[in-house]
């Protein structure tokens, strides 16, 4: 059977990893149809949902703060202020590396142990 941090870190790790590349993808679209990556930053896939930039926050907040709240790691808190796409990869890229600050053995027991959220 896969240990808690099998089942969190490495997924977060591949999802963190992936949105790099959609967001690769999204910046390409903008050169090649000319739309200004600012107007990408505000789009909506749904009238009541929040901008892309939110999107990739929430995703890094999710995941930092799961390795939190189950592993003990201490809490970095970040800004959540990011604009453009070079401040969206640098998010990401800093939320995988504190994940990999993260160790196996961290996680161990703590399969059925309360999670307090404030």
């Amino acid at each position: 059977m896969p240990s808690l941090y099998d089942m969190t870190v490495p997924i977060f790790l591949r999802a963190l990893n992936n949105q790099t590349a959609i967001l690769k993808k999204a910046e390409q679209h903008c050169a090649d149809k000319g739309i200004s990556p600012d107007t990408l930053m505000t789009w909506r896939l749904a009238e009541d949902m929040h901008p892309l930039p939110f999107q990739v926050q929430t995703i890094s907040n999710s995941a930092k703060l799961a390795v939190v709240r189950v592993a003990g790691i201490e809490n970095q808190p970040w800004d959540d202020n990011e604009t453009t796409f070079a401040q969206l990869y640098e998010r990401i890229d800093k939320t995988i590396a504190f994940l990999n600050t993260a160790k196996p053995e961290q996680f161990e027991g703590k399969e059925t142990a309360e999670v307090v959220m404030k």
